[in-house]
């Protein structure tokens, strides 16, 4: 394959990625409205740290598993910043 092949196919891979983060976004808010009817706290540092050691155990490289702690801490960054916000604009919603 040519150098262009190569970036063909990861322009590819990431829109995939992309298409995948926003759906785990999208489970995220899902999650977010019901901590949010049961009182349960956004932030849970015991399933954030599962989720951790779950892609670390799965990396087959050639990332290494601190490179994916890394991703993932920032993936899971976003998806508590899309649950605040989705929060956040229901109160909004509901105080109009």
């Amino acid at each position: 394959m040519s150098i262009e092949d190569w970036r063909k196919k990861i322009d590819q891979i990431d829109m995939e990625l992309v298409e995948l983060l926003n759906e785990r976004s999208q489970c995220a808010i899902e999650i977010g409205r019901i901590k949010e009817g049961s009182k349960t706290p956004i932030y849970a540092p015991n399933r954030e740290k599962k989720v951790i050691d779950n892609v670390q155990k799965a990396t087959k490289g050639p990332l290494t598993q601190k490179a994916i702690k890394r991703l993932f801490e920032r993936i899971i960054d976003e998806s508590r910043r899309a649950e605040r916000e989705a929060q956040l604009n229901r109160e909004q919603s509901d105080s109009e």
